[in-house]
């Protein structure tokens, strides 16, 4: 459904409820919508980027109904949900006591609020945003077609200065009305402006931006919490301001954290946002941030999880921390198995499922500038396409490059033994080094051999400096690092 009012929001599903936190006052809501009766109305909060219902109304034949309870809401944005899927918002500020009232034939321009002062200034400013709508999207389609710089910049200039405007309103509402949500929560959606006289400076202006992103955002306000825009805040900040780098990202959620603690509700709801978000990402590295986040609050002070995931969690950080970039390869026992006994395995049952061919070797014993370490089993689909592609990248370019691969077999016994043979020998990987360990697997443990294929990328001094990578990002990865280590 097209949305109704100004604000463009969409939403997802949250990983877990927060009930509203509720002060003991109470509320009386009274809902009218000409156009509508004998059906029900539904009024809720947003929790981040979430919707959850929190009463329900029956309209009457005049399309009017009642919401109310004991105990107050939290102040934020909430909104009015009907049958047929038409929904519009309102502030719930300090004064819990007010009526709304719309008509279906234009629920916007309609929307009025007796007894909230927070929501007559909420809505004269979303109709204030409707009449320049039109202006924008005509300068935006403008600049679209606009084909000589000339033409662009004029265009550029009065979206800038119509963009001014709207913020220059919000600033009179600020001035006019410093004791209401609405004021907070205007506020909140202005973007800083860096100062003129250094925005030529690209250094300067970033560093201003940064410092000054949270000024109009008060992170430990829950209020703000009860709206869309906490959560996207949050994320923009730590995704396009802050350097991804785990180091400063840590920095910056600890922040984030500290100032959450404000309230209960706020520090529950950022510290799961942030956890989340790092425990899912796939960015090579990231993997240091989940486990700052887990080990440093989540282990000790996340009061609503159960034992179980707790103790899970933990034993899975124990597991990453040695794996981390930066950190040295743990030195694991593994057995190499050379070329020869591939080719006359090839056809020979008994000395294809024999244990105890080749000798055994430690991680710490490779000599290479580099070394891969590629953990992988034959009954893998996707293995049997990468094993033979990192092969022959391994033949056409990474040998030249001091780069040792260790080709590690994840399954065991005799049985894996023969499918591992038969692999090799059906893809002739047999000049790099082929290795497994018959009966011990505790190496896919210590690895967190979960899913294969596996790579890992260490340097000389066998320190981790790449994993989660494609064997088509190898040769590059490591021009790359050499580039930027002066190994060169």
């Amino acid at each position: 459904m097209k949305r109704i009012v100004f604000f463009s929001i969409f939403f997802i599903g949250l990983f877990f409820n927060i009930a509203v936190k509720a002060q003991s006052k109470g509320y009386d809501i009274k809902l009218t919508i000409n156009g509508l009766h004998d059906t029900t109305a539904i009024i809720g909060h947003y929790l981040g980027k979430s919707m959850y219902p929190d009463d329900t109304a029956t309209l009457d034949k005049n399309g009017s109904g009642n919401f109310t309870g004991t105990k107050s809401f939290v102040q934020g944005l909430y909104f009015v949900y009907l049958p047929n899927g038409q929904y519009f918002e309102f502030i719930m500020g300090s004064d819990q006591e007010f009526s709304l009232s719309t008509d279906t034939a234009d629920f916007v321009q309609k929307l009025n609020s007796e007894g909230s002062p927070d929501n007559k200034i909420f809505f004269e400013f979303q109709r204030f945003m409707l009449e320049k709508r039109p202006e924008m999207e005509s300068l935006q389609e403008k600049l679209k077609q606009a084909d000589k710089e000339k033409d662009k910049k004029s265009i550029e200039e009065k979206i800038i200065a119509l963009n001014n405007g709207k913020i220059n309103h919000i600033k009179n509402i600020i001035k006019e009305n410093p004791g209401l949500f609405v004021s907070t929560f205007l506020n909140a959606t202005v973007e800083i402006e860096v100062p003129e006289d250094i925005k030529s400076d690209q250094q300067k202006s970033y560093d201003y931006f940064k410092s000054h992103f949270f000024d109009n955002f008060d992170l430990s306000d829950v209020r703000l919490l009860y709206t869309p825009l906490y959560e996207e805040k949050l994320k923009v900040y730590l995704d396009n301001i802050v350097l991804q780098i785990p180091d400063s990202l840590n920095k910056e959620i600890d922040m984030m954290i500290e100032k959450s603690r404000a309230d209960s509700a706020l520090f529950r709801f950022a510290l799961i946002t942030l956890f989340n978000k790092y425990a899912k990402s796939q960015i090579m590295g990231m993997d240091a941030v989940q486990v700052h986040i887990a080990d440093k609050y989540y282990i000790s002070e996340a009061w609503w999880s159960d034992n179980k995931f707790v103790t899970d969690l933990k034993e899975r950080v124990d597991i990453l921390k040695p794996l981390l970039l930066g950190k040295i390869a743990p030195d694991v026992q593994l057995r190499y198995v050379p070329a020869e006994h591939f080719k006359q395995a090839a056809n020979d049952t008994a000395l294809k499922r024999y244990p105890h061919a080749g000798s055994f070797f430690n991680i710490s014993q490779v000599e290479a500038e580099f070394t891969v370490l590629m953990f992988w089993e034959a009954t893998c689909s996707h293995c049997k396409t990468a094993v033979p592609e990192m092969y022959k990248i391994y033949k056409d370019s990474l040998q030249f490059m001091n780069v040792k691969v260790v080709s590690v077999s994840t399954l065991f016994g005799e049985d894996g033994k023969e499918k591992w043979i038969d692999f090799v020998n059906k893809h002739q990987l047999y000049d790099w080094v082929n290795a497994w360990n018959p009966y011990d697997y505790k190496f896919k443990v210590i690895y967190d051999i979960r899913t294969t294929p596996q790579i890992y990328v260490l340097d000389k001094n066998k320190k981790i400096i790449g994993k989660k990578l494609g064997p088509e990002q190898i040769v590059e990865f490591l021009k790359m690092h050499k580039k930027y280590t002066k190994t060169e």
